[in-house]
């Protein structure tokens, strides 16, 4: 779970919803849909409300998301285009892909 001191935001994995959530305050200002099986996590499908566009939170949402995974050592299969654009901006994630399947994704190292 990610906290930012300017406002009650949090990200937090919901499994039994099969997504993670950011909420600013206690409202869900968006979702980071995925399907978890043993070893990997696919990200399907990424939406914020529309009230809460323009501050980053779709990023924070994704960056989170993409540091758990790390942490809980599962490779991630990026099939939402905002997690596979984000990871092509921010090629710390590109790890995360397993390499043989990046190609997939169109991702490589230089974005």
């Amino acid at each position: 779970m990610a906290t930012s001191p300017a406002t009650d935001t949090r990200v937090v994995d919901v499994p039994d919803r099969s997504r993670f959530e950011i909420r600013v305050e206690r409202e869900i200002a968006g979702v980071a849909e995925y399907r978890r099986r043993p070893g990997l996590i696919a990200f399907t499908h990424t939406q914020l409300d529309p009230r809460f566009e323009g501050r980053g939170l779709a990023s924070a949402l994704i960056r989170t998301a993409l540091s758990e995974a790390r942490a809980d050592g599962v490779a991630v299969l990026p099939f939402c285009p905002f997690v596979r654009g984000y990871i092509a901006r921010h090629t710390e994630y590109l790890d995360l892909v397993p390499s043989d399947l990046r190609a997939k994704f169109a991702l490589t190292e230089d974005g």
